[in-house]
């Protein structure tokens, strides 16, 4: 009789047989349980990822009525908001563009930021207000650069490499598109 109840308590007929067919249904069903994890549990909802996209929107929209970003707008990329966040602490400055058609572009840049990380920094500004507005939808940066000059107090900022600290740049400072005169 002991020897019976130890055969079915210990699993097998003897020792070196593998485990019985009973422990094998058992981890099966944990390994099914595993792979397929929420199918006891019906509390969890699976959404469409359309829904998960507006859900994140709005909680996007509620973050940006903060003090702090109330200045960003509503499709905030995370570039958008670090800046933001890194001009807050002083670790950032703006630096006002202004065009020839009199709109003003307010560009965040690092404080030591030289005058080639201006030049990127307006292009993905003008990238961003695109998306946003939609309109041109290519603009040829190499002809930008090669018909304007960036121009500080009368000053061309010609040098890429040199920081905008080295020309007098400070934050909220103006900086003008200005034509470039062709040489003859």
């Amino acid at each position: 009789m002991e020897e019976q109840s130890q055969d079915t308590a210990g699993g097998g007929g003897g020792e070196g047989e593998g485990p019985s067919v009973k422990d094998e249904e058992v981890k099966n069903e944990n390994l099914i349980e595993m792979a397929a994890p929420g199918t006891d549990e019906e509390d969890e909802e699976t959404l469409p990822h359309s829904e998960i996209l507006d859900i994140f929107e709005e909680g996007l929209a509620r973050l940006v009525q903060d003090p702090l970003l109330c200045d960003l707008p509503i499709q905030v990329t995370l570039e958008e908001v670090n800046s933001q966040i890194a001009l807050e602490y002083g670790q950032a400055m703006t630096v006002r563009v202004f065009k020839a058609d009199g709109e003003i572009m307010p560009i965040v840049v690092v404080q030591n930021a030289t005058v080639l990380d201006l030049k990127k920094a307006i292009c993905r500004f003008m990238q961003l207000k695109q998306q946003r507005e939609g309109g041109v939808k290519h603009i040829s940066w190499r002809y930008v650069w090669r018909t304007y000059h960036l121009v500080f107090q009368g000053e061309k900022l010609d040098d890429d490499k040199m920081r905008l600290k080295d020309y007098g740049i400070r934050n909220r400072d103006e900086v003008t598109f200005m034509k470039r005169l062709r040489k003859k």
